[in-house]
């Protein structure tokens, strides 16, 4: 067996990713690049590419030539050899009785030794062989032969030259048609397909890493439409994702260093609440209990009054004490689909508790489809936490507080926008930028400690959105809230609801 404790190579553990991927072993082994690979690899990408597919056609299209001329010579070749067979078989049949006009096509002439120009040796080898053709030699062009009986020879011109020209013009025409299809690739790579699905990616990636170092978030992430399903589309989506990861670890960050200092005055107001409403019940408890004894014994119509009056605050006093436990309760952290108009009603409800609520105007305009990805409890804080500010902000009577909802879009993602307005007197400017720092204590949250909009914050990051303040042109303030809508049912899901 082998030993457990023998060290494994990097490559071993290259290996075991690539078979967790299903790629085969050979295609992930790694080596170090040196020597001229690793001066390959140092250039760029478009001149390493260039030379690539460079050398690729440049391969092919000499492979195509090679073999297509090979193919082309032998065939003209065999076409030369039948047809110089066939004209010297013409010629040797020739005579002056039989006149072929065939031979004509290759300028058959008659004529004397001195008019051709023959040397003796010539003429005493066909006197010698009467009929018989004769040539200067295997290059040559002309043949001739002497008519037995006659001093009478007959020149014949073979079409040499228009098989060394057809094969020169095959050759041309082909270097011709492959230097156009070679530039027309390359030329199609390097304007069309590479730009696209290269170059445009790797300039992406990399405007968007240098939108990173600089912080600049808005640039940082990738947009899907530019990201294709190939290697490359992988990259850039693991880039998108790393960079989320990374900036909601900053912004986990960055709140948990904002609220530092305001940690131990949260929990001691988180326990004053529970401790003053353990407290209150109590006596509420026995206070409501002897006001209903004396509504029972005191008939006296001026008394009942009083005592009725007694009853309603000490309710209002016990719904009060069971909100404060209610928030200081622990909540669940799970996520899930929440519908967002009956939870605003919700927080109303909560809300609504202060006397005030009853001379301001309130509008739950929230679409009944939108819902979003979020625990309950928490968003309802959040909720409970914006329209106290609103309806502390507004004047009574003849306040307003209006919800609205729309489709929005976070980071590429589908998500829904709420948002809280009212037609108070706006945010400062001067406070405007520091709305959601901790103990900033505006007309937003006067009557508070100035922790809300900070823990309304944090709620809203935790849950992957975006919150954001403003003033509304015609006046009052307008805080939106945006966050991830929950995932779309699969068709199998949709086919059974």
């Amino acid at each position: 067996m082998p030993d457990k404790n023998v060290m494994q190579q990097p490559g071993d553990a290259t290996q075991r990713i690539g078979a967790a991927r299903g790629l085969p072993a050979r295609v992930m082994e790694t080596k170090p690049l040196t020597g001229f690979s690793r001066r390959f690899g140092d250039l760029r990408v478009r001149p390493k590419l260039m030379v690539l597919h460079n050398a690729f056609f440049l391969l092919i299209a000499c492979a195509i030539y090679m073999a297509v001329i090979s193919l082309v010579e032998s065939r003209v070749e065999e076409a030369r050899s039948r047809e110089m067979t066939l004209i010297l078989n013409a010629f040797s049949a020739h005579s002056p009785e039989t006149d072929q006009m065939a031979l004509h096509a290759y300028d058959l002439r008659s004529g004397t030794a001195g008019e051709f120009g023959l040397p003796d040796e010539a003429q005493a080898w066909m006197r010698r062989y009467p009929g018989r053709i004769w040539q200067w030699d295997d290059e040559s062009e002309h043949v001739y032969k002497l008519i037995p009986e006659s001093n009478r020879y007959y020149r014949l011109t073979l079409p040499l030259g228009f098989y060394e020209n057809l094969t020169g013009s095959v050759r041309m025409a082909l270097f011709v048609t492959l230097g156009l299809v070679y530039a027309l690739a390359v030329l199609m790579l390097e304007l069309i397909i590479l730009p696209r699905y290269v170059y445009q990616p790797l300039r992406l990636l990399l405007q968007a890493d240098c939108a990173t170092r600089r912080g600049d978030r808005r640039a940082e992430i990738i947009d899907e439409g530019f990201i294709t399903g190939d290697e490359i589309g992988q990259i850039l989506r693991s880039h998108n994702e790393t960079v989320r990861a990374l900036r909601q670890h900053e912004d986990e960050l960055e709140q948990a260093k904002r609220n530092l200092e305001a940690q131990d005055r949260l929990v001691s107001l988180g326990l004053l609440s529970a401790s003053v409403a353990h407290e209150m019940n109590t006596p509420l408890a026995v206070l409501h209990g002897s006001i209903e004894k004396l509504i029972e014994t005191v008939p006296e119509p001026h008394a009942q009054s009083r005592l009725a009056r007694m009853v309603r605050v000490t309710e209002r006093l016990r719904r009060i004490s069971a909100g404060l436990l209610d928030f200081a309760r622990q909540r669940s952290q799970t996520l899930s689909r929440v519908e967002l108009r009956p939870l605003v009603e919700e927080a109303w409800h909560l809300v609504s508790i202060d006397e005030k609520a009853a001379e301001v105007a309130f509008a739950n305009e929230v679409d009944a489809g939108h819902a979003v990805l979020a625990n309950s409890d928490r968003l309802l804080q959040v909720f409970v936490n914006l329209l106290r500010n609103a309806l502390i902000a507004v004047p009574a009577p003849g306040g307003a507080v209006r919800v609205v909802s729309a489709e929005s879009a976070i980071d590429g993602r589908a998500a829904v926008s709420i948002a809280v307005e009212d037609n108070g007197p706006g945010i400062p400017p001067e406070v405007l930028p520091d709305v959601f720092e901790a103990f900033v204590t505006t007309r937003l949250d006067a009557s508070g400690t100035g922790l809300g909009l900070t823990v309304v914050e944090g709620i809203v990051h935790q849950h992957g959105g975006a919150i954001s303040a403003a003033n509304l042109p015609g006046g009052g303030a307008r805080l939106e809230v945006v966050l991830p809508s929950p995932p779309r049912p699969s068709s199998a899901m949709e086919q059974q609801s």
